[in-house]
């Protein structure tokens, strides 16, 4: 698999611009007298959904990035330790330690 970038399919900004059109569309088409309370409240929710769901892709959207990312690192620590430990370097598993470190991991006391 590449370490290709993710991209979302759909303008997220796209998206909530339409959400907006819409409730525009109906404010103007329907006075708040002429639709009834439920369908208004049932509308005003689905629409209200959608920059909810457009901040969670994004923020998803950067979470797969990091972990591409940090995954990446981890394989490049791990062929830097195998490659060392095929050198005869005194410490080949430095590499992975350091790595792991890097990303937050205790390493301490293990080897």
């Amino acid at each position: 698999m590449t370490n290709s970038p993710y991209h979302p399919r759909i303008d997220l900004q796209e998206a909530i611009n339409r959400s907006r059109t819409a409730r525009r569309i109906i404010a103007n088409t329907w006075p708040d007298a002429s639709l009834p309370t439920i369908l208004r409240r049932n509308l005003d929710n689905a629409l209200d959904t959608i920059p909810a769901l457009a901040a969670e892709i994004a923020r998803l959207s950067t979470e797969l990035r990091d972990n591409r990312i940090h995954r990446a690192n981890l394989a490049a620590a791990a062929r830097a330790t195998l490659n060392a430990h095929s050198d005869g370097e005194r410490d080949p598993h430095w590499y992975l330690r350091d790595e792991l470190h890097a990303q937050g991991y205790d390493t301490e006391g293990r080897a």
